[in-house]
């Protein structure tokens, strides 16, 4: 994206959402203090209206930025050897182009409110846009209560490349995962899975699902993971492509060996 082009977008946005608080913005901000501020103001800002001018806006930085990032997609994931319905790829998951991505939600499905935050919900929700939020609000409202551990709900992905986004709430172990910890772990990933069947959906991206600040080790979650998705597409006859994403080193050798790869 053009950087005058993004300087100026950027700083209409950020306007409009300090406007929207009382906030006085800064003339001699950089690109990348716009940007930090952009973020946290979004990742702060309740699922409330937004003009028509405002949302064109966003989706034109947001757009930019991830096209200037990479798209990438199915066929640029590992294919594994022990399984062909099942590929690796290490990224930012917010440049993957399949037919859903994985969000690691918590109960609220809200995304993550903390500015800036560098957890997967936090992403998601950044470069999807306000429209996310908003709808996820629209889906909780209706349903009345949290959702429930093991559980999913399918949205629109908006900005992003993928066509869903299948937010799933995970299980907190703490580092010491027991029995039923590992029952809802493998909900979350049949969860998923059913609602992407039912969409119709051909292709689906899995996070490192509860093993960030929800602590499930890495490898057991890892290997609950491969198991369960192998089990349910042997189960269900299903032709679904079904990409692991890693962010580390440490998730990626982990898979590597799970995958044959």
């Amino acid at each position: 994206m053009d950087k005058t082009r993004k300087t100026e977008l950027l700083e209409d946005l950020v306007a409009t959402l300090c406007a929207e608080r009382g906030f006085e913005t800064s003339e001699t901000e950089s690109v990348d203090e716009l940007w930090s501020a952009f973020r946290a103001l979004v990742n702060t800002r309740p699922p409330i209206h937004a003009s028509k001018k405002w949302l064109a806006m966003q989706d034109e930085l947001l757009q930019g930025i991830i096209a200037e990032a990479g798209v990438s997609g199915v066929g640029d994931a590992a294919l594994s050897p022990v399984d062909p319905r099942l590929r690796l790829w290490r990224g930012d998951i917010t440049t993957l182009a399949v037919d859903a991505i994985v969000n690691a939600a918590n109960s609220q499905m809200l995304g993550c409110w903390v500015p800036g935050h560098h957890c997967i919900d936090n992403a998601i929700h950044t470069f999807a846009g306000i429209q996310l939020r908003a709808e996820c609000a629209r889906i909780m409202e209706e349903q009345g209560h949290e959702e429930p551990t093991g559980s999913a709900k399918i949205t629109p992905a908006y900005n992003l490349p993928s066509g869903h986004v299948i937010h799933t709430v995970g299980p907190i172990a703490n580092g010491s995962p027991a029995d039923l910890h590992r029952k809802q772990l493998e909900s979350c990933y049949e969860s998923c899975l059913d609602l992407a069947a039912n969409e119709g959906l051909h292709s689906i991206a899995f996070c490192c699902i509860s093993t960030g600040i929800f602590g499930f080790p890495q490898r057991e979650a890892a290997e609950i993971a491969v198991k369960t998705v192998r089990s349910w597409l042997d189960r269900n006859e299903s032709s679904i492509t079904v990409v692991f994403n890693v962010h580390g080193k440490t998730d990626e050798a982990i898979y590597q060996g799970l995958l044959g790869l």
